[in-house]
């Protein structure tokens, strides 16, 4: 809390701390010797080397936002170079920008969530520079935990859209859905903005409805993500039910390319054979993969069934 707060603590942080790299709003990734790939970070004085030979002033790296510290203690940050010359900043620094979303397929559970902090908070300062009730500059702070408003004093702090996310199951199959944007072959549980007002209860009973034309009960709470993805959500993740009889759906053609009902062992399977890489030719019928709190959604679901058939004798 201080080093967000206390300028000058965060100025001296920044001495010794960790800075991960991003072009037009893509991590810098490297290659470590075992070939895996890594989020790169830079120990400021490094930095402001490579800053200085790629024509940027060394001073540049104290525009860094603040992201938190490692369990040992160690400050992160997070910088924008957007406007250096992309391909002279991938020789000097060893690495390679890659998009997000592609990212993650690459690289660890826990670095891309590092990775999505980083892009959300540099994102939210690039379309927060002006005050909506006045459109005078903001003016941020030094670890970037707020912008304001030098004429009116308004106070701006990051913020997160709330999203539902929901896997519906009528006993003996879950409930998958694909947008027209999604990779092709890809499903995925409902989700949905939470509209000003709602509960997360409502908020799940209305997407249900609105996009498959069904009534959920015995809502379950599972837990919470940060997504990147349009721009900064915090997904709400649950399981549902419905009755088993009632079944039949109603889908919102605006809003899904499709929906199904899928069995535990056509599910086993999706969980069971993800895309390896980024332009992997993706199997016929797959699911979000690891780091996707939908993931956990399907594989809590999957493990539950096969309990229950256990518990019955059925294989």
């Amino acid at each position: 809390m201080r080093l967000k707060e206390d300028d000058e603590a965060c100025r001296e942080a920044l001495k010794s701390g960790n800075v991960l790299l991003y072009h037009k709003l893509a991590p810098l990734l490297q290659k470590t010797r075992s070939g895996v790939c890594k989020v790169a970070s830079f120990k400021t004085a490094d930095l402001e080397q490579i800053l200085e030979k790629v024509g940027r002033g060394k001073h540049f790296v104290n525009e860094s936002l603040l992201l938190g510290c490692t369990d040992k203690g160690e400050p992160q940050f997070s910088l924008e170079v957007g406007d250096v010359e992309r391909s002279t900043l991938e020789q000097e620094c060893k690495g390679t920008f890659v998009d997000l979303r592609k990212a993650f397929f690459m690289i660890t559970a826990s670095e891309s969530s590092l990775a999505a902090k980083g892009q959300a908070l540099l994102r939210w300062h690039q379309t927060n520079g002006f005050c909506s009730a006045t459109g005078q500059p903001t003016i941020r702070n030094q670890s970037g935990s707020f912008r304001v408003c030098q004429s009116s004093g308004i106070t701006y702090y990051p913020k997160m859209s709330p999203v539902v996310i929901v896997l519906v199951s009528d006993g003996s199959r879950c409930l998958l859905a694909r947008q027209a944007m999604f990779p092709p072959g890809m499903y995925s549980a409902l989700s949905g903005f939470c509209d000003m007002g709602e509960s997360v209860e409502e908020a799940l009973h209305r997407e249900v409805a609105e996009e498959v034309g069904l009534e959920v009960e015995n809502l379950q709470y599972s837990g919470s993500q940060h997504w990147p993805f349009p721009q900064s959500s915090f997904m709400l993740a649950c399981h549902a039910m419905v009755n088993p009889n009632k079944t039949q759906m109603n889908i919102d053609k605006a809003e899904l390319e499709d929906a199904r009902w899928f069995t535990l062992e056509e599910i086993t399977t999706a969980l069971q054979n993800p895309p390896r890489k980024p332009r992997e030719e993706p199997p016929v019928f797959w699911v979000p993969p690891s780091y996707a709190i939908a993931n956990q959604l399907i594989q809590e679901w999957a493990n539950q069934q096969q309990l229950l058939r256990n518990a019955h004798g059925l294989k």
